[in-house]
């Protein structure tokens, strides 16, 4: 190689008298990056195609997908569960293209916070000064009991952290909708959601089964029964289904009983946001709003609404509806679509290698949560 006209011989002699080493090299170009690779639009037809069959299976009329009472059908076995359940089943029986599965992953973490944010406007926050004070007291002690017992019982069968966090909030608040809110939070996994999820919703479909035939041979009167089912069991449906599987009476007890421990999940999340933030980021300053995510902001701003009767009825050719309930359907749907796409990630041999120490630290944390509440509604009720 030659520069110009000067020869490499007395490149090289002007080389050794600067007592350089070697020849410098002419800077290459930095390469350009490579552009975004398009996603194909099939990618998000398996979760929706399992979300259509979970509202299918949903409104099967026969139990326990309905079950008739004096108020009516109702649906304990929510949608979001069944499809968090034919999720995997697809996903570990169906050989999907690698591209949907690495999709659902990104599917779900962006349509959470969005159900979320639906979430607040089926809340009305004067609903915890209605419920008395001694069913309020029991709630807030069960759920920091419960919180507590989890983060025992993980350390004990060395859970990680994040995934005994997680089962401690939907075992402590409201199941599913418990955790996905506090995953974000905390910076959890995805096989942290998947261990959680999958404790409590079995063990809340167990509960809600198990506790009035429970309630029936304690001889429970139906405002113990409504505020014990109303604090131990997961999942609003569950709940729901479990009281006027008791009574009328306890039934709706324990809806406002739950709604409650529902209404409280976002005092819980700026408390845990900031005990996790001085435990994981204490070297750095501390700036709440950062570990804050905004769909909190949103959740409590529609909670907010419609708490203060803002949220209109809307008018359509067809007829009105309320747009509170509106936001709350569309809430439900997008939590649907969210765990088919969890559910879409789910390795089987995974979880069959470490979810058993998972199962054991939800179904430890379920029992001493119902036994805890069981004595105190004997002493303050």
């Amino acid at each position: 190689m030659s520069y110009g006209y000067i020869s490499d011989e007395a490149l090289l002699s002007l080389d050794s008298m600067e007592g350089l080493p070697r020849l410098p090299k002419p800077s290459a170009p930095k390469p350009k990056p490579p552009a975004a690779e398009m996603v194909p639009w099939w990618v998000y037809v398996p979760p929706l195609v399992v979300t259509a069959i979970s509202y299918g299976i949903h409104y099967l009329p026969a139990p326990p997908f309905r079950i008739m009472s004096t108020s009516g059908a109702r649906y304990p076995v929510s949608a979001a569960i069944i499809a968090m359940i034919a999720g995997v089943l697809v996903r570990n029986l169906i050989p999907l293209p690698q591209a949907a599965i690495e999709s659902a992953k990104g599917q779900a973490r962006r349509i959470i916070p969005v159900t979320i944010v639906l979430t607040g406007a089926g809340l009305n926050l004067m609903r915890v000064a209605s419920v008395g004070s001694s069913a309020l007291l029991i709630t807030v002690v069960c759920m920091t009991v419960a919180m507590a017992a989890t983060m025992a019982l993980g350390r004990m069968l060395r859970v990680s952290q994040r995934t005994g966090i997680l089962i401690g909030a939907g075992t402590a608040i409201c199941g599913t909708s418990g955790i996905v809110a506090v995953a974000p939070l905390i910076e959890a996994e995805d096989q942290d959601l998947m261990l959680s999820i999958g404790t409590v919703n079995i063990l809340g479909l167990v509960l809600m089964f198990l506790m009035p035939a429970v309630g029936g041979l304690l001889r429970l009167q139906d405002d113990a029964f409504g505020v014990w089912a109303g604090t131990s069991i997961h999942a609003v449906p569950q709940v729901v289904a479990a009281g006027f599987a008791f009574s009328a009476k306890a039934g709706g007890l324990a809806t406002l009983v739950k709604l409650v421990r529902v209404t409280l999940l976002a005092p819980f999340l700026f408390i845990l946001g900031l005990v996790y933030a001085r435990r994981h980021g204490s070297a750095m300053p501390m700036n709440f709003t950062r570990f804050v995510p905004r769909f909190l902001y949103g959740f409590l701003a529609l909670a907010l609404c419609n708490t203060l009767g803002l949220l209109p009825v809307m008018q359509f050719k067809f007829g009105s509806a309320p747009l509170q309930d509106l936001l709350t359907n569309l809430g439900e749907f997008l939590l649907t679509v969210s765990m088919a796409a969890m559910g879409m990630e789910v390795n089987v041999r995974f979880l069959a290698k470490t979810g058993g120490s998972a199962v054991l630290v939800g179904t430890g944390a379920a029992l001493v949560l119902s036994v805890v509440s069981l004595l105190l509604i004997r002493l303050l009720l």
